[in-house]
């Protein structure tokens, strides 16, 4: 199933819920903008070569748009659309005052020098600059970017516009960035989990847990669930898995990925296909990879009792069936993930105030957030009698409507 197919039957049936008007369901899934470029990038050898940029603008009903910038062979306008409207419904769901967005330049990154991705970040920036910025739409990492892709357009930005650290989020510290950011999804990850489990008078350590993926998102979440004494039994990156049933020593483990790059031949645990990792028993489940894996071919293998989405759309609306009919708990991409923008959000705060805070206020900010988010979220879906998903779909689309009626045609 296409993203925005999936996105958009989330959307209508959280619609339905609301029993909002045809009109104002149109005018709420209608992204603002919807940009297309070229970039055209001198390679080291002297060649050229020509990529394309997106940038998708879906909504500013409640503020600025904001969402991330990833580089990956499969970004498309199809991925782009989706993922932006979905940052319009998760900066909602956690009270942002931001609309959604999200871009991308199709690439693999692993096949470019740094020499040659700074000159491709700067032709892109080159080409929306004039579109972007800190009161109209604000880029962050995501998917093959970093702080320092982050950095590079800050300064080509404030090339045209002077200097703008607002413009991004995700920076590094010495630009403006933010501690605590890049720990900031998996440790949202965390706080969402805790308040689930509270609900069922339970703690992160009395569950196993299955971590799909060991990038930024997937290491950290993996790295905190550990410290607060849950049990990571198997982790996968692309290019396998390890699993340890006792559970894996996951500090060593990461010392591990960053000497060599991957976790296969972790010596702490036993080798598996990557594959495999959706269909390990375990309790919870973190999928925080690629969007997409769960699938109606895929869901009915999974064994876990509970399902933590760290990755943007990993669950096909085919697999939430399957998961509900399983009795499967689902904390939703939108809420559970939501991390991330939200200190992205306290990272602006400091750039437009030019005071910046300790990481322990970062953290309790965050917790906040998402305790008070959760909380939201529990009491929508009392009202409603959903799941988690259509819950959040809900909670989200009935501020961002509330928010364009209150602003008029």
């Amino acid at each position: 199933m296409k993203a925005t197919e999936a996105t958009n039957r989330n959307f209508h049936k959280a619609a339905r819920l609301l029993g909002l008007d045809s009109r104002v369901v149109q005018q709420l899934i209608t992204p603002y903008r919807e940009i297309k470029v070229e970039c055209t990038l001198m390679r080291d050898d002297g060649t050229l070569a020509t990529f394309s940029g997106f940038r998708v603008q879906h909504d500013n009903s409640r503020g600025p748009m904001k969402g991330g910038i990833r580089y990956h062979p499969d970004v498309d306008p199809d991925e782009v659309n989706a993922l932006a409207s979905l940052m319009t419904w998760k900066t909602a769901v956690v009270n942002l005052p931001y609309g959604g967005a999200k871009g991308g330049i199709a690439c693999d990154p692993a096949a470019l020098s740094e020499h040659e991705l700074q000159r491709l970040t700067r032709a892109f920036v080159q080409k929306i600059h004039d579109l972007i910025g800190p009161q109209s739409d604000i880029p962050a990492p995501d998917m093959g970017t970093g702080p320092q892709t982050m950095g590079w357009i800050v300064d080509e930005y404030s090339k045209f516009h002077g200097w703008s650290p607002g413009v991004v989020t995700g920076k590094p510290l010495e630009l403006g960035g933010s501690l605590g950011r890049d720990a900031a999804t998996g440790r949202g990850l965390l706080f969402a989990a805790e308040c689930l489990f509270e609900d069922l008078g339970r703690k992160v350590s009395d569950f196993t847990y299955a971590v799909q993926g060991f990038g930024n998102v997937g290491s950290w979440v993996a790295r905190l669930l550990h410290a607060a004494g849950g049990k990571v039994i198997a982790v996968s990156d692309v290019g396998g898995a390890v699993r340890n049933p006792a559970g894996l020593d996951v500090p060593a483990l990461y010392e591990f990925a960053v000497a060599n790059k991957r976790i296969a031949g972790f010596p702490g645990g036993d080798a598996m296909p990557a594959s495999g990792l959706l269909a390990e028993p375990c309790d919870v489940l973190v999928p925080a990879a690629l969007g997409g894996v769960l699938t109606k071919e895929t869901a009915g293998n999974v064994r876990a009792r509970f399902i933590l989405e760290g990755a943007n759309h990993p669950a096909d609306p085919e697999a939430d069936d399957i998961f509900a009919q399983k009795g499967i708990v689902v904390l939703p991409d939108i809420y559970a993930n939501a991390g991330g923008v939200t200190v992205s959000y306290f990272e602006w705060v400091q750039n437009v105030q030019q005071f910046y805070w300790d990481e322990p206020k970062v953290n309790a900010e965050l917790r906040t957030a998402m305790r008070t988010a959760y909380t939201h979220l529990k009491a929508t879906a009392k009202q409603f009698g959903c799941d988690l998903r259509t819950a959040a779909f809900a909670l989200g689309i009935s501020r961002v409507a509330r928010a364009t009626a209150l602003r008029g045609v």
